[in-house]
Parts: structure tokens; sequence; C-alpha cells
């Protein structure tokens, strides 16, 4: 298989590329700022059309994930940078593909799960989830919603007629990785701090990288689906369980919890959002399952284990 990931040097980037080469893929990663990788990397800067464009010619696959980190406080200059790295490089990934003599069989967008409400009454699936948040959420969540909903619009409009598209609704990707979302947590409950944050009702939507690198294998291959795709586990639960989890894995029996306004006060003095932790994301695999998708990794005390094995292995050297 031959793979081309734009935005491909962020955490979900590295980890997909290194598992296509070690199945004998060949990778190419796309990158505003190219460091030495054991895959070539192109310079692009993700807005406008120039030689990258020839990595996709009779490429297997293209999976975009480019955009500016949300780690951030949404400030009116971060907001801009969000929304444009997302929109541009989409729109010129799309540009790029309609350029192709011999164009890529697929094209995987990045998308995001937060386009579901903040809800706990049911889970969000592709056919029946409710996209867009109800009146009264947090400016910040407006904002989260607007960006994920314009991503795929961008998409949706491209003209690859020659090209299956597939949109990525991705939840938290976990991975053992320096800097991740895992490493984040894990860190906190290690340090007595992976009590449930705020009232611990929220649900958390997530997905093991191995279950991410095989669904989306699965959809390269699987010529049939097309159009939005939910990229989380079958079993989201509330914060509460998924941090006692994170507890019980590194050995604390006890975690500070941490309520909204005290979160409020930490994500400030981070510079980043409470949002993304406050939100509750319960989002469902609908049609991963119904093709047949099975998933190594569908519960989380079990994934959380295995990344927290890893995790250690990782520090050990």
């Amino acid at each position: 298989m031959r793979i081309v990931i734009p935005g491909g040097s962020g955490q979900v980037g590295t980890f997909m590329a290194r598992a296509f080469q070690r199945a004998g893929g060949e990778v190419i990663e796309l990158s505003r700022t190219p460091r030495d990788k054991p895959w070539p990397v192109v310079q692009w800067d993700g807005r406008t059309t120039g030689d990258w464009v020839e990595t996709f010619e009779n490429a297997d696959a293209v999976l975009n994930l480019a955009g500016r980190s949300v780690d951030c406080r949404y400030n009116e200059a971060n907001r801009k940078a969000i929304m444009d790295s997302r929109t541009e490089s989409t729109r010129v990934v799309g540009e790029a593909i309609r350029a192709c003599t011999n164009p890529p069989k697929v094209w995987l967008q990045a998308g995001t799960a937060t386009i579901y409400g903040h809800r706990f009454d049911a889970p969000n699936d592709e056919s029946t989830g409710v996209v867009g948040d109800k009146p009264g959420v947090p400016d910040t969540w407006v904002f989260s919603n607007s960006v994920a909903q314009t991503w795929e619009r961008v998409c949706n409009e491209a003209d690859t007629p020659d090209t299956r598209k597939v949109i990525l609704r991705t939840s938290m990707a976990m991975s053992p990785g320096p800097g991740g979302v895992f490493d984040v947590m894990y860190g906190f409950a290690r340090r007595w701090l992976g009590g449930r944050m705020g009232d611990g009702k929220q649900f958390v939507s997530w997905i093991h990288d191995v279950d991410f690198y095989r669904a989306v294998n699965w959809l390269i291959e699987r010529d049939d689906i097309v159009g939005a795709v939910n990229l989380s586990a079958p079993n989201p639960l509330p914060n509460a369980e998924f941090m006692r989890a994170l507890r019980d894995v590194a050995g604390v029996r006890f975690g500070l919890p941490t309520p909204a306004w005290m979160l409020e006060i930490g994500t400030f003095l981070l510079r980043t959002e409470s949002e993304l932790v406050l939100k509750s994301r319960r989002v469902v695999p609908g049609r991963l399952l119904e093709s047949g998708f099975e998933f190594d990794w569908p519960t989380w005390p079990e994934a959380a284990r295995d990344l927290a094995d890893r995790w250690r292995a990782l520090r050990q050297g």
C-alpha cells in the first residue's frame, strides 16, 4: 500500500505512519516543518498546491490529518488558526486529488466526534446522532462544533469523482507516546490527580491506537463505505469510571476530584479549554460495527491496562 499523510507530524500521524511502514507499506508524510523520519517527508504549506501534489499520483490512500492542535485557549487568533488550518488544508487536498492523472483510490479525511451534541440520554451513531449543540452551552463548545461542521462541509464540497471520500469522526485516540491524551491523563492518575472531572457524569469516547490503525485499514479496503464514519470504541463510559480505570492501572487508590470551577482555573493556567474534558461525548461506531469490523480493544479497563504497560515499556527503554 502507498499512503500519503498530510499533517502527519502529530502523534496520530506518527503512530499511523509507523504502523503502515511495519506492515510493509510505502508512507509519505506532508509537513509544514519537515524533520528526519524513517519515511520520506515532503514540505507543503497546507494552503496552496505545489510540487507535493505529485505524491498523490497512484497513491492507494490519502489520510489527511492536518489541523492546528485544539489544546490551546480559544482566543480570536487561535480560533482563526484552528478553523483555517482545517478548512484550507482540506480544500487544497481536494484540489490536488482533482488535478491527478491517476488519483488516490480513497481520501480519508480527519474530522471529529465533537460534531455531535453534548448529551447523556443516548449514544450518537452516524444515522441517529444529534449533530450540533443545543442553545445554552458555553461559547467554546459552540465554536468547536462549528469547526467540526465546517470541516466536513469543505470535504463534502470537494469535486473528486474518481476518489472515494470517508470522513473520520474521531474520538480521543489513545496511544502511549509522550504528549498525547493518554500520557497526560495517565500522568494525572499517577500523581493522585485522577479523580472525576466536573461531576464525572459526562461520557468519554475513545479509541485504542491499534484499533484506530485497524479501522483505517478496514475503511481503505471496503470500497462500499463512503461518507462519515465514527472512529470510536463501542463502549464510551462516564468520566468518573474512565478515571477510575486509569487509577487502577496506575496502582493509585485515590484521585483528587476536580470540580468544574477548579477545572476552569486549571485549564486557564495550562492555556487550554475545559470543553475538552467537560463536554459529554457519547459516540458509538455504528457503521464500523454494521460493516463487520471487530474491535481488539472494545472496553476501557482492558485498553487502559495495555496502554499503561506500553507506556512503562517506552519509558524504561
